[in-house]
């Protein structure tokens, strides 16, 4: 059975979206193993109370998420499309 352009570029289309989301999903989970071994030495009182802290670290785990998503629908495109 053949697929007209149309339902393939729909299957492409929502595919894309499920490789992003899982991107993200693991991206996330990695970024807070990375903070979990960055952060291995520093207090719980000093996580809270140091704004610097929470930015900094708080930024990097979003930016590795954002990175891996794209990187996943970048090696999607790359070897499917």
């Amino acid at each position: 059975m053949r697929l007209s352009k149309k339902q393939f570029e729909f299957k492409i289309g929502s595919m894309i979206y499920f490789v992003g989301t899982f991107g993200f999903i693991c991206g996330f989970f990695f970024g807070q193993l990375l903070l979990l071994k960055i952060l291995k030495n520093v207090s719980h009182d000093e996580l809270l109370n140091n704004k610097a802290l929470q930015w900094k670290y708080g930024s990097l785990n979003w930016l590795v998420a954002v990175l891996t998503a794209a990187c996943a629908v970048w090696l999607y495109s790359y070897y499917f499309l």
